[in-house]
């Protein structure tokens, strides 16, 4: 009697385990699936006004402020052939790249220097000097905008490649020099010691040890700094006409006091915003590697 009351305890006890196990399976499972759904659900809001501005771009003038909108229409690639006509579109899309680019390249190659002495070379005022380059990021642009004008209108950098390149690396240096900061900081010291003791120059430290050991931080830093000069419009508007227009002047030529055409505007800001799209969907996994770079220890 005893054994049958202990294997009889003895199968409850696997069958409550198995149930709590199936629960808890269930658990996990139905958790997954709302994370899943509430992920998809905020990169669908997230990428709904890039669709439809696409999807307006190949409408008509009418079909664009019918209403209500139509979803199902002919496509029509009235509104690029219009703007192509009014504008030359690789025109200023040459100089975003030139220009985005070159305020990169410049950007870089003053921060690595500067990062290099604030990481491992540090002084009691590195820290402050830190914050108040980050500290600079949060005034607003319009309050140097007179001063800035007039410097570049006495220079001659007025509607010209190299006055954005110079502004751009300016707007975007603290930024860099931080990134850069935090990625020398993961970089063990005796490395770059053992390379003093076997004679190597500073130079040669920065070239040959330290930036091939970061060379994932100071790619996604360069494609985060392309990104953001190829976003920026408030100097662009700004301080160029037409000669140094980069896309960004390209859409805003495209707003008339009579009133905004959505499907030329659409068709503007879908080739304005197609390469640096295919660029982030093309190296997404550089700049994931680039900003996780050290986190995990």
């Amino acid at each position: 009697m005893m054994s049958t009351s202990t294997s009889t305890s003895n199968s409850v006890a696997a069958a409550s385990a198995a149930v709590s196990a199936s629960r808890a399976r269930r658990s996990v499972i139905n958790k997954k699936l709302v994370l899943t759904l509430v992920a998809w659900t905020i990169a669908l809001v997230m990428f709904f006004p890039i669709f439809w501005m696409i999807l307006t771009s190949f409408k008509t003038e009418a079909e664009a402020i019918a209403t209500p909108p139509s979803l199902f229409f002919t496509p029509s690639i009235e509104g690029y052939i219009e703007i192509q006509a009014r504008a030359d579109y690789f025109k200023y899309a040459m100089n975003s790249v030139v220009i985005s680019l070159g305020a990169t390249l410049l950007a870089l190659l003053i921060a690595i220097p500067s990062a290099y002495s604030m990481a491992f070379l540090p002084t009691k005022r590195t820290q402050g000097t830190l914050l108040w380059m980050l500290s600079t990021k949060m005034l607003p642009s319009v309050g140097v905008l007179l001063p800035v004008y007039l410097i570049f209108r006495d220079l001659g950098l007025l509607d010209s490649r190299t006055g954005l390149i110079i502004i751009y690396m300016l707007m975007n240096l603290p930024i860099v020099v931080w990134m850069l900061y935090t990625f020398f900081k993961d970089i063990p010291k005796d490395i770059l010691e053992a390379g003093r003791m076997d004679g190597a120059s500073t130079l040669q430290e920065i070239f040959h040890l330290l930036l091939p050991l970061t060379l994932p931080g100071i790619a996604s830093t360069g494609l985060l700094c392309v990104i953001l000069s190829w976003n920026e419009a408030f100097w662009s508007l700004n301080l160029t006409t037409s000669n140094a227009a980069p896309l960004t002047a390209y859409i805003a030529s495209f707003s008339s006091p009579e009133g905004l055409f959505w499907a030329k505007l659409s068709a503007a800001s879908t080739l304005a915003i197609a390469p640096i799209l295919i660029f982030g969907w093309m190296t997404q996994k550089q700049m994931v590697r680039g900003l996780t770079f050290g986190a995990v220890k």
